[in-house]
Order: C-alpha cells, then sequence, then structure tokens
C-alpha cells in the first residue's frame, strides 16, 4: 500500500511520515514587491521574544518578512593577535511588513558595537540576549540599510600569530558580525579584508582588486566582488601566511592555499590534490546533471583545523595534514585524502546549491556527501575496493553510536540553532549513508539518480527539506517508504538477527533469519542484505535475504559448514556469529566477507555473545600474518589494539603482552608489502608494554632508523617519541626536547610544545596542564587538546588521572558553548574513551544522578562515550 501519494507531500503528511511536528517554513519569493499586511492581521501574531541564540519560532518569523539579504562587511585585521579587529557592516533587507522591531544576530559583548544607523537615521543600540534589535520606528516596508560600527567577535575567527581563518558552522557567523544567522535567509556577501603586508587572502568570491599600503604599518587590502547566494554559515575567508599554488585542470582554474614546508610531502601530494579536485567536480557534474555552479573552486589547507573539512563555497578549507602526504602514506590515508576531498566537492551541490531549510535536516547535506564521496572515491584512487571502503568507514562508527543507551535518530527536532552542534556525529555521517544505500537499492539506481537530479534542479540555489525530497523520490517507486523511513531516519537503534536452518529431505534447505530490535520494542527495519555459506567441501554461495518483516526463510543449497551475514556490506545489524566461523576466517575469498565477519565478531564480542574479549584477539593474533589486504588489516589492528587496552585487565594485558608484542613483530617482516608493515609496526607501538619492546622502539627512534621494509616520517617519530614519552621511558636525555629539535615547520614544533606537559612524568606538572584546559584560552586548539587528553588519560596514566574526571564532565555545557561542533564528543571521547575501572564508571553515573535535568543532548553524548566503559565492567577479566 502507498503511504504518500505522487504529490508533494503537505505539511499533515509530512508530520505522519516524520513521526514529528514537520514545520514547512514559507519565504518569501526573493523576486516578489513587498506586501504591506494590515494592522489587525498582525495583531494576533505572537512576536517572537528576544531570547539567547536562534529560536526556530525567530527563525520562522524572518523568512516570513525578510528577503533579498545583503552584506556589506569590512575587517581591519592587525599584525598583532591581541588587537582588535575593527569592523563596518552594511546589512540591506527588504520587509513585507515593517510594524515589528528585527531582530539582528550578535553573540558578543555590548561594548563591541559602536554607532548604528538604520535607513540613514542614527538609532539607540538594543543589545540584548544576543541579538542588536532594530527598532520598528526606523523601518520601512521594502528595502531597508542598517549601518553598524564594531569590533569583531573573536569566538569564531580562529587567530594565530600569522593567520586566521573563520569557520562559522553551524551558527557562529553571529559570533563574530550581526547577521541573520539561519540556512534559509541565503544572502550575498561583499567583502574587504585589510591585513598586514605579506599575508595572502581568499574568500567566498573572487577577489575584485588588491592595494598595497605603505607607512609605518605596511598592509594590504583585499576588495572581494559579491558572493554567490549563499547560507551564512557558509560564508568564509582565511588570510595570513600562505604559499599560492594554481593548477587549471579539465579547464578549471583552482587556487591552493598552504603554510606545508617540508618538501617531502609537498612534491608527492601538490599533483594529487588538485586531480582529485578536478576528478570530484568531474563526477558531480555528470552524477548531477548540473554544471558546478558557483564563481569559483579554491582551497585552503590548515594546520590542526577542527574538522577534516568545510565546504565553504569558493573556499574550502581542510585538515592539512590530511591533505599533505609523503611516500610512507598508508593506503588507508591515501583513501582518507580522496574522501574527504570528494565529500567537500560533493556538497558544492548538496548542502551548497541546496540547503536544509532548518538544521534538524543537516544530516541530508552530510549523508549525501558521503555517499557521493564513496562513489567519487572508487572511481578516482586506482584499485580502491568500493564495498570494502563502506563497511570498514561506515560500519565501526555507526555501531560505536547506535549500541549505546544515548543513541539518536538520524534525524532530530530542534528548538534552537544554539543547539545544532549537537546533531552532528557519527550517526549522521555513517548511519545515514547506510540507510541512504539501502533507499538506493531499494528504488534501483537509476531511478534514485534520477530523483536527486530532479530535487537539485527544484530547489537550486534555494532550502529544502526531507519530505520534500521524500516526495521526489516516492514518486519514482512502488515502494511504501512509510515503515522504511520511520525506523530508518526517525528512530535510534538496531536489530539483531538470529537464524535456524531446516529442512535436509532430498538435499533441500531452508535458511531462516529472525529479528528483533535491540531495545526490545517491537521494531522492525526493512532491509535486505546477503548470506555467504560455504560446504564442507569448500563450495561457497551468496544468497540474499529480503527482511521484510520479523521473520525470513531463503532456499540454500547446502548444509553449511561456514555462514558469513552481511557478506556484502550493505545490511545493518548485530549478526550472528557461528563458531564454525572462527577457524581459518581469513580463507574466506571475499576480502569484503572478511570485512563484515570482523566487524560481526567484535559486535557479538561487546554485547557479550559468542565470544569473550581474549578468545577474539588469539584469534586475531592468528590473521596477523594471514590478513592480505590492508584496509582488512587496518580493522582487525584496530581492534585488537581496543581489546588489549579497553577489554583486557592490567593484569591479563601483562601476560598477552609479551605474546602479543612478538606476534605483531613477526608478522612485519613475514608481510612483504610496505604499508602493511608499516600498520603492523604501528600497532606494536601502540601496544608495547614489555622493556624488551620499548628497548626497541627507543633505539628506532634514536638512531631514526626504521625497520627494512617500513618508511616512518618525521610525523612518525613524533608519534613515536609521544609512546615511549607516555611509558616514562628511561632515556639518557628526555626524548620529547629532543624531537622538537629534530621538527623543521613551525606549526608542527607549536603542536607538540603544547603537548609535553600532558606527556611529562611530573604528575604535578600534569595536573597543571589539566588546570589549563579549564580556561577556554586553554582550550583555543581544540584537535591539540583531544590529543593531549588521550595521552594524559592513557591507561599507562590512569592511576593519577582519573581524579580528573568530575572537573572534565563539568566542563561539558562550556565546552559545547564554546567549542567546535565535534568538541563536546570528543572531549568526552579523548577523556573516557580509555578507562575500564568500576571507580570511573561509577563517577560517571553520580554526575548523571546528580544532574536529572540535564541537557538531553550532552546526556546522549556522555552516554555514548561512556558506552566501553560500562560493558568493560562485564567483559574484563
Amino acid at each position: 500500500m502507498k503511504f504518500l501519494s505522487h504529490a508533494a507531500p503537505t505539511v499533515a503528511l509530512a508530520s505522519l511520515l516524520l513521526g514529528t511536528a514537520a514545520c514547512q517554513r514559507q519565504p518569501i519569493p526573493q523576486t516578489a514587491a513587498p506586501v504591506a499586511t494590515p494592522v489587525s492581521s498582525v495583531a494576533a501574531r505572537p512576536l517572537p521574544p528576544v531570547e539567547k541564540g536562534v529560536s526556530e519560532a525567530l527563525a520562522t518569523a524572518r523568512i516570513q518578512n525578510i528577503s533579498r539579504v545583503g552584506y556589506d562587511l569590512s575587517l581591519n585585521i592587525p599584525a598583532s593577535r591581541a588587537a582588535p579587529i575593527e569592523a563596518v557592516e552594511s546589512v540591506s533587507f527588504t520587509l513585507r511588513e515593517a510594524l515589528d522591531p528585527v531582530q539582528l544576530d550578535f553573540k558578543a559583548p555590548t561594548a563591541n558595537l559602536h554607532s548604528l544607523r538604520v535607513n540613514g537615521q542614527t538609532v539607540e543600540i538594543d543589545h540584548r540576549n544576543e541579538h542588536l534589535v532594530l527598532p520598528a520606528a526606523a523601518l520601512k516596508v521594502g528595502r531597508n540599510v542598517a549601518e553598524i560600527n564594531f569590533t569583531a567577535g573573536e569566538q569564531s575567527l580562529n587567530r594565530n600569530a600569522d593567520y586566521l581563518y573563520t569557520l562559522l558552522v553551524p551558527d557562529r557567523a553571529r559570533t563574530v558580525f550581526p547577521v541573520f544567522d539561519q540556512p534559509d535567509l541565503k544572502a550575498t556577501f561583499t567583502l574587504a579584508l585589510t591585513v598586514p603586508a605579506g599575508w595572502k587572502a581568499v574568500g567566498n568570491a573572487p577577489v575584485r582588486d588588491s592595494v598595497l599600503n605603505v607607512g609605518p604599518s605596511p598592509s594590504k587590502g583585499y576588495t572581494f566582488a559579491p558572493s554567490d547566494s549563499i547560507s551564512t554559515y557558509l560564508f568564509s575567508f582565511a588570510a595570513g601566511k600562505f604559499t599560492r599554488v594554481n593548477r587549471t585542470l579539465n579547464g578549471r582554474s583552482m587556487t591552493l592555499l598552504h603554510r606545508e614546508t617540508d618538501p617531502t610531502k609537498l612534491r608527492p601530494s601538490l599533483g594529487p590534490i588538485f586531480q582529485l579536485h578536478a576528478d570530484a567536480l568531474q563526477f558531480m557534474e555528470q552524477y548531477t546533471g548540473i554544471k558546478y555552479p558557483f564563481q569559483k573552486f579554491d582551497f585552503v589547507a590548515i594546520p590542526d583545523f577542527q574538522y577534516g573539512g568545510m565546504e565553504h563555497v569558493g573556499a574550502i578549507d581542510y585538515k592539512a595534514s590530511t591533505m599533505f602526504l609523503d611516500e610512507g602514506a598508508t593506503q588507508d590515508q591515501v583513501l582518507a585524502r580522496s574522501n574527504v576531498v570528494s565529500h567537500e566537492t560533493a556538497h558544492m551541490w548538496f548542502g551548497d546549491l541546496v540547503t536544509m531549510q532548518w538544521f534538524n535536516d543537516v544530516w541530508m547535506k552530510e549523508v549525501f556527501a558521503n555517499f557521493m564521496a564513496d562513489k567519487i572515491t572508487q572511481v578516482a584512487v586506482k584499485n580502491s575496493n568500493y564495498d570494502l571502503k563502506f563497511v570498514i568507514d561506515h560500519y565501526p562508527a555507526a555501531y560505536g553510536i547506535d549500541r549505546t543507551a544515548g543513541a539518536n535518530p538520524i534525524r532530530q527536532p530542534l528548538a534552537n540553532l544554539q543547539d545544532a552542534g549537537s546533531l552532528y556525529g557519527n550517526i549522521i555521517y555513517h548511519k545515514a549513508p547506510i540507510m541512504m544505500r539501502q533507499l538506493e537499492r531499494l528504488m534501483g539506481p537509476e531511478a534514485f539518480q534520477a530523483g536527486l537530479q530532479e530535487y537539485l534542479r527544484k530547489y537550486a540555489h534555494g532550502n529544502a527539506t526531507w519530505p520534500d525530497l521524500i516526495g521526489i523520490l516516492d514518486a519514482r517507486t512502488p515502494a511504501d517508504l512509510q515503515a522504511w523511513n520511520q525506523v530508518w531516519v526517525n528512530q535510534p537503534g538496531r536489530p539483531v538477527f538470529s537464524y535456524r536452518i531446516s529442512g535436509g529431505h532430498d538435499q533441500r534447505y531452508g535458511l531462516y533469519v529472525t529479528q528483533a530490535a535491540e531495545d526490545g520494542s517491537d521494531r522492525l527495519w526493512p532491509q535486505e542484505f546477503e548470506v555467504l555459506v560455504e560446504s564442507a567441501s569448500g563450495e561457497q554461495q551468496q544468497v540474499t535475504v529480503k527482511m521484510d518483516g520479523a521473520e525470513k526463510g531463503t532456499r540454500i543449497p547446502f548444509l553449511p559448514k561456514r555462514i558469513v551475514f552481511n557478506s556484502t556490506g550493505v545490511g545493518y545489524g548485530v549478526f550472528p556469529v557461528a563458531p564454525a566461523l572462527l577457524p581459518d576466517l581469513t580463507e574466506i575469498k571475499s576480502p569484503v566477507a572478511r570485512a563484515a565477519a570482523y566487524v560481526n565478531l567484535y559486535e557479538n564480542m561487546l554485547n557479550g555473545q559468542a565470544i569473550k574479549p581474549l578468545e577474539l584477539l588469539t584469534m586475531y593474533r592468528q590473521a596477523l600474518t594471514r590478513e592480505p589486504e590492508e584496509l582488512n588489516l587496518k580493522l582487525l589492528t584496530g581492534q585488537a589494539s581496543a581489546i588489549f587496552w579497553q577489554f583486557l585487565s592490567p593484569a591479563r594485558r601483562a601476560a598477552v603482552g609479551p605474546g602479543l608484542e612478538q606476534d605483531l613483530w613477526a608478522a612485519m617482516l613475514k608481510n612483504p608489502a610496505a604499508n602493511s608493515k608499516k600498520l603492523l609496526f604501528k600497532t606494536y607501538q601502540s601496544v608495547a608494554l614489555t622493556k624488551a619492546a620499548q628497548a626497541r622502539l627507543y633505539d628506532i627512534w634514536q638512531a631514526e632508523k626504521a625497520p627494512a621494509g617500513v618508511k616512518l616520517t618525521e610525523d612518525d617519530y613524533t608519534a613515536l617519541a609521544l609512546a615511549l614519552a607516555v611509558r616514562d621511558y628511561p632515556a639518557a636525555q628526555p626524548i620529547l626536547p629532543q624531537q622538537l629539535t629534530r621538527i623543521k615547520n613551525a606549526d608542527r614544533k607549536q603542536r607538540l610544545e603544547f603537548l609535553m606537559p600532558a606527556l611529562s612524568p611530573d604528575a604535578a606538572t600534569r595536573d597543571t596542564f589539566f588546570a589549563s584546559l579549564k580556561d577556554e584560552k586553554g582550550r583555543d586548539k581544540e584537535a591539540w587538546v583531544t590529543s593531549a587528553l588521550g595521552y594524559l588519560h592513557h591507561p599507562l596514566r590512569q592511576a593519577t588521572s582519573e581524579k580528573y574526571l568530575p572537573a572534565s564532565l563539568d566542563l561539558l555545557e562550556e565546552i559545547q558553548l564554546t567549542g567546535d561542533i565535534f568538541f563536546p564528543y570528543s572531549w568526552l571521547q579523548a577523556t573516557l574513551g580509555s578507562y575500564q575501572t568500576p571507580t570511573a564508571a561509577a563517577t560517571v553515573r553520580s554526575f548523571l544522578t546528580a544532574h536529572p535535568d540535564y541537557n538531553p543532548k550532552l546526556r546522549a553524548k556522555l552516554l555514548q562515550a561512556a558506552d566501553d566503559l560500562f560493558r568493560a565492567e562485564k567483559l574484563v577479566r
């Protein structure tokens, strides 16, 4: 039975489909003339209060009244990081009615606002609850202009000694300048920057003019052309001491700004960086049927950028370490670079060209960026295995959240934009692509692609909702999307599968698969997946299971000796692991099926079913020399290291460690592939406990002489020095100061200088370092902070670091308010991720008990991060 008609869904129908109230805000057509509304019809309309953040009510009221927004913004950036950035802004907009005050969003001190003129009239500054309120008396129906002199807020300017960059997602534009900070009030931005002489700058639009100003403090002025019409979170600029590289590929000019100085990274990286972008653009234009839709296409590589990348229109930002790889890069690193470039390029269509109406649908832009990135990487990277990469990239990360008591659905409600950062996480980045792949399979690739093309054409340069897309896709499939959408998109969790085999008469057998919700509810997940069955003689056959109910049976040709569920990596849930799977696992021919088996084994171990941690680690030790696929070896060694540190007691680690070290070293020597050798060496470095292993690592570090066939770079030797330091290795001279002298790049030197107190052998020094993180300024470099916390809370340091846990939890709300979107969970994961003690678990539970009214989204993040800790209580022996 069809749930939706082939017409676009109505508000009521969309609400029913989504299981939540669907707010369909109707923007004013951008070309429409303003229409005055009679006073009598407006009097009954509630005026949105002036409250902190950007409420959905305020956003709804503004989109109904405001249109044709433009920002003309000029900032004077001094050479001194301590000096304020003075700014002048002109905000122009059209009002349909002018009976009420208009709220601009500005989350900065009132003292930052110096003067305000509205339509040529000087007005008193009314700044309260993070809003600059424009009085109704100064406004008019039609075109309005507000001129503001102010000091820019700096929370999201990421100022460093000789460079800065904006990062304004999801609601951070308002922390820098007054703005209508909501995604469906798209605007043009005309930017002017004055920066120190010698600095380069990039923005959303091309540079129209640049002028060098001589004098006592030489400066350079950059004037940019008006941008395309974009959402405020996509406004961006970067300026500083960068190197500029220009290339033209496939007829498109592209510019890269970077600060990398190591020629061993630059030489092998510049060509691939530009080629990956060219390939991604070409794929997206072909898949969508729409040419690249913006004025220019440039990118910036930023040291220790908070995310892998950010899809600013015309000026994508990337984490530099992901972009610049040397000859020792593993396949995983090469694929990660391709994936992030493809992801951000796909965003130019999904997110930038068509933007979500409200951030409750932020997952839509992320799911399509990841979904397309997987497809692009399959084309752009030679010999890449799309299905294998999909399993390894998405399943462990998605399960890592969905198995927890804090699991969240893909689509979540959002009352205020100030909480939008909490919507981000592994569910929207990793479960959503799995869901979308099921939808593509349900519809068929051609119908799915045609639906996406229609969606992009219909809403180009505008905004859309999930019901808008569902309405388009539903018209192209006979399938009933109601139950599918409700359980996959609107609810968290996953199914648990079991099976039985029946028959045997006339050599006919049936495989019956049953699903039940992990949380005990009666929910069912409609999906398809494959099961690989193997006979006693070694014959293999793959059968498809179409789970459209609680149980599904399918015929199999023989009584199986071995069964591998989800063997093609498209299903979702906790799949059963038969005991016969364990021996000779690496003999399964398909690398995708082996990856699925590794994932299934680990999930069953965590659930306390079928296999114990030590038993699984023992099996993985046997597989170290037999797993031929590099990506699978990365998955296997990562799981082995996690079991070793998180699910074995210290006494058991001490007993198992020597043998594990020997197995890893022997596997490294035996493996013929350089990248696999490096993975095994890195795992050896991770688990090294014995004096002999640590002495071997020290000798490698001191002489800078890697094992035969292993390529170690400066970054690798820094990581090795940090691993020795956290083990308090008794070197004749302190290791980290020596490593500091070896590093040539200034940005990487600063990172190590920041980390060193967290690794000090002196507990008092570590205490002082942790205390510094209570100050917002001590958390400026979030990537550095999370790295430092990982060492501070390393299992070998927990005797002196567990005392930090209560204060770390107390800081969480502040971190959400002051940090970027991924920082709260990163903070929690780096803090709690390695603990296994009952006392640490009790600290978390006590915190939750003491805060019954805690922010529910932060509570969920805490439960997600503490899940392994809670499981360790039951599993550690």
